[in-house]
């Protein structure tokens, strides 16, 4: 078993990331490729498909061994690319990242935006750098780094789609039409999420699932002037809020029903306090007006609920006029959109179907109610991986970073792991990222750290070689 030369691995990383990686990254940010949900004229247009064709010159320029590249397209949906690295060694593994991009965003920093690859200092700045273009380019070269030392690998498989940032609508059916050639990996690698710091890299165990929809209540079939009705006829707005103290408490914002929570085990907690301890202070800063005072004040709580807890969120209503233009007339309905974030762990179409059970039954002044969660996708939970892969995970991290990796919790919801996860249920996964304070992913100046994308492709080199020791020793 020949071992990993790791002064070599990032003497030879960082040389392909500058030489090679950088500058066909710079052009890809050059590609407006907005995601699909962004651009109805995506197809016309053809920047999705510059995108790929830009990833796919890059990986024919690199002296790669026994790969191969296809593009693949169903009917008016967004293509996808698969690049196969045949592998000399047991095992399977299967890389996603996705190269659509967010809108442009207002407020870039003086000569930078969005189309505009700017190298200064650490940072490469542009749409898509950290979100999540880099990923296919690290995947690669992580198993590059290997082929350069001539040490074995298993198959590695890049599934690189166009609609991640419209929420994916198309992945299921590639995955489907793809069932064949995408196999049955050992491990899942997705690079799309980071961490606190750039001191480490953060593996991400959790992400919360989402549940959303319209509540609409209906008191009446027209307007009636408030001085006639007003106190006979019951508010359509009262009634709201009354279905949703049925979800959370009114005075505290706490959540009521016990399926809609998830057991917080002895090891989540633990991990919740190292990362108290190391980022606590960071976790206290809210943009909240002079004298607004949180749900929850103590620090650790603030971490564990708004990333393991379930919420309850008004993002948006119908039915309630301007107040420039309110009269005094009894409205004849209220909806409003309503957003729940779901603990990692639960099925999100079971809790759905109880939310609109819980919200519809029984309406109060028997108005007409109803739920319609139309937005529904599972979290995530990451089984553990094997002992021997998490060491050689540890002894990368503690060679480039100088540091241990770290567990993290993220309360918002990538629906993509879900179906990846549900797809592939005896996987093993690694999400993490390059991603970190100031990348301002999705915002202006969003940035990539170099540094960081170097330390985790090094970081994945290691974990791609030890699952081939892994399979090799069973």
């Amino acid at each position: 078993m020949k071992s990993l030369d790791f002064s070599r691995l990032s003497d030879f990383i960082d040389k392909k990331w500058d030489d090679s990686a950088l500058p066909s990254l710079c052009e890809f940010i050059e590609i407006p490729a907005l995601s699909p949900s962004f651009d109805s004229n995506w197809e016309e247009n053809g920047y999705l498909d510059a995108a790929i064709e830009t990833f796919i010159s890059w990986v024919k320029s690199l002296p790669l061994e026994r790969t191969s590249v296809s593009v693949h397209r169903l009917s008016r949906r967004s293509p996808v690319l698969l690049v196969t690295i045949d592998g000399d060694a047991e095992g399977e593994i299967l890389f996603y990242s996705h190269l659509d991009k967010q809108p442009e965003a207002k407020g870039w920093s003086d000569g930078k935006g969005p189309w505009k690859p700017v190298l200064e200092d650490n940072w490469l700045y542009g749409r898509g750098s950290v979100d999540d273009g880099y990923g296919g380019y690290a995947g690669v070269l992580s198993v590059l780094g290997l082929q350069d030392q001539g040490i074995s690998h298993p198959t590695c498989r890049f599934l690189i789609e166009t609609g991640e940032e419209s929420g994916s609508p198309d992945l299921e059916l590639y995955l489907d039409e793809l069932k064949s050639q995408l196999g049955t990996p050992d491990l899942v690698i997705v690079l799309d999420t980071g961490g606190m710091d750039y001191d480490r890299l953060w593996v991400t165990q959790s992400l919360r699932g989402i549940v959303a929809g319209t509540l609409s209540v209906k008191v009446s079939s027209v307007g009636v002037h408030s001085g006639h009705g007003s106190g006979v006829m019951p508010s359509s707005f009262r009634l709201a809020r009354q279905l949703l103290s049925r979800i959370e408490n009114e005075g505290t914002g706490e959540i009521l029903p016990a399926w809609l929570h998830s057991e917080i085990t002895s090891e989540m907690q633990e991990t919740c306090l190292k990362i108290i301890k190391m980022k606590g202070n960071e976790l206290k800063d809210f943009p909240l007006l002079k004298g607004v005072k949180k749900q929850v004040e103590d620090t650790l709580d603030i971490y564990i609920t708004m990333n393991l807890k379930p919420s309850l969120s008004v993002i948006g209503a119908d039915g309630i006029p301007p107040i420039s233009s309110a009269g005094n007339v009894l409205r004849t309905n209220t909806d409003l959109k309503i957003s729940i974030r779901v603990p990692p762990g639960l099925d999100a179409t079971s809790v759905a179907s109880k939310v609109q059970k819980l919200l519809e039954d029984n309406p109060p002044n028997g108005a007409h109610v109803s739920a319609d969660m139309t937005e529904v996708a599972d979290g995530f939970l990451s089984p553990e991986l094997p002992d021997s892969v998490s060491s050689d995970l540890e002894r990368a991290c503690l060679e480039f970073y100088g540091t241990s990796p770290m567990n993290l919790y993220i309360g918002g919801t990538i629906p993509v792991m879900a179906m990846l996860q549900a797809r592939y249920n005896d996987s093993k996964f690694i999400i993490t990222g390059a991603g970190g304070p100031g990348g301002n992913a999705h915002g202006p100046d969003e940035k990539l750290h170099i540094p960081t994308a170097k330390k985790v492709t090094k970081c994945v080199s290691a974990v791609v070689k030890s699952i081939a020791d892994y399979r090799r020793q069973k």
